[in-house]
């Protein structure tokens, strides 16, 4: 049985209280989606194990569509939220890929969480898919491999771009530039022409999507680098 590891926020706000996030529901549940169709064994960690709050702009058109407010509607999926697994509940050996989610929370608590570095280290170098969707490549800035080199340095990746921030009308308030803080630890950052347009990455077995709308092509790309060529 193929198994995959979700990593979402326990994080609400932004660092202004009066400022809500948390993570993108769409993003989890396309992949989830994805990956559920192919069989695949499912389980949900983030940093600090629990609740998982949601990002109020996951909840809207348009990305509130028909598969996001069934989860949402669900209170069997709704507790996978509230329940989170924590990092040291985890064993990397269970999983075949790691599948870090987004939402402008993540931007606190996946780039410095050794939990979370622990487990996509081992996963990686014992061949495993690492991934992420928007946001989630926060989960990968700080990762270091048993060499001490980054994950991401001269790989190629994906995530959210300062374009779209500037768009979204959040510049002012996310803690920094990630996109400009991938590249400054080495990885070969790409994005799509148009902002908010699906775009994935895939470097060998590091998969990439760039924002919300990715979701669902990510978890394929995913799918893909698990099942072995005919």
């Amino acid at each position: 049985m193929t198994r995959v590891l979700h990593v979402v926020t326990n994080v609400a706000h932004y660092d202004d209280p009066s400022h809500p996030t948390g993570l993108w529901l769409s993003e989890l549940v396309h992949a989830w989606e994805a990956f559920d169709k192919r069989g695949f064994e499912q389980v949900i960690v983030s940093p600090a194990g629990g609740e998982a709050p949601l990002e109020p702009r996951s909840l809207k058109f348009p990305n509130y569509d028909r598969a996001t407010r069934a989860w949402h509607a669900d209170p069997t999926k709704m507790a996978l939220l509230e329940n989170t697994k924590s990092p040291d509940q985890i064993d990397s050996a269970d999983f075949d890929a790691i599948y870090f989610t987004g939402g402008h929370a993540v931007m606190y608590d996946f780039p410095d969480s050794a939990g979370l570095q622990r487990i996509t280290r081992e996963i990686w170098e014992r061949g495993g898919v690492v991934s992420s969707v928007c946001h989630g490549y926060c989960g990968l800035l700080n990762t270091r491999l048993s060499d001490g080199t980054l994950l991401v340095a001269g790989r190629k990746v994906t995530g959210f771009a300062w374009q779209e921030e500037v768009l979204a009308r959040v510049d002012k308030l996310v803690p920094c530039n990630a996109e400009e803080e991938m590249k400054q630890r080495g990885a070969l950052y790409e994005k799509a022409k148009i902002p908010f347009v699906s775009y994935g990455v895939v470097d060998g077995k590091l998969v990439t999507g760039q924002n919300p709308g990715s979701a669902k092509e990510t978890a394929e790309n995913v799918a893909a680098s698990l099942t072995p060529a005919e």
